[in-house]
């Protein structure tokens, strides 16, 4: 990953000792730091500050976190921007519509801060990734996936995914016709040992496939394993 230092993170959160808790301990990594207790507040701070990362708490005062999400996604600026969502275990529910709204990841409270930092650094080295092993781009059908761009097109026209969502894509498109298992899934593209569940990626690939329809009967739902890309 390239230096924290160029790193600019927005922490929202409305319980003080959390926030400043995640912002002591991604400031000793060198990240730069934002914060915001409500959802209106986070909102204007995106628009003028222009974080590189989102650390979303769910419950907010004014808007909530799932609301904040929604809002970032549905605008072309920041329907990219990598958001990292921290929920209660009560909140199941909306951890999986937060990530149907587009966040990247959730980390569940209470949480080790350094796990939180671990995960945000896995975050960033995906938006980062370059092509390797020579191959620049990839191609099914009318799709181009660029690599170098991290840059999806469809005839041509750019769709934007999240980083979670650019990453499944990447793995199916590197291995069309391989099944490839959720456990693979999760430690390949989530970047570290994930414990969570797996519906996470069910989640993701609904999404995908919302956003391609053309890939709608291309990605194939393994019973008990995964999924597989079709070969074009």
């Amino acid at each position: 990953m390239s230096n924290p230092a160029s790193k600019k993170i927005l922490i929202v959160e409305d319980e003080h000792d959390i926030l400043q808790l995640v912002k002591l301990y991604l400031e000793k990594e060198g990240f730069r730091t934002l914060s915001a207790t409500t959802g209106a507040e986070a909102l204007r701070q995106v628009r003028h500050e222009k974080p590189d990362l989102v650390v979303l708490d769910l419950m907010l005062p004014e808007i909530s976190g799932l609301e904040v999400c929604k809002r970032l996604r549905s605008a072309p600026e920041t329907a990219m921007l990598p958001i990292i969502m921290l929920t209660a275990k009560a909140e199941e529910s909306d951890t999986i519509i937060g990530l149907e709204l587009g966040a990247d990841d959730y980390v569940t409270k209470p949480f080790s801060p350094k796990t939180l930092v671990a995960r945000i650094k896995a975050l960033f080295r995906r938006f980062e990734r370059k092509a390797d092993d020579g191959q620049a781009q990839y191609r099914y059908g009318t799709l181009v996936m660029d690599l170098a761009r991290h840059e999806v097109t469809v005839k041509k026209v750019e769709v934007p995914l999240t980083a979670k969502e650019f990453g499944l894509l990447e793995h199916l498109l590197r291995s069309p016709g391989r099944v490839l298992t959720r456990d693979l899934l999760l430690n390949t593209v989530w970047g570290y040992d994930y414990h969570g569940t797996t519906r996470t990626v069910d989640v993701h690939i609904r999404r995908l496939k919302q956003k391609l329809p053309s890939l709608n009967e291309a990605i194939v739902s393994v019973k008990s394993l995964g999924y597989k890309l079709k070969d074009p």
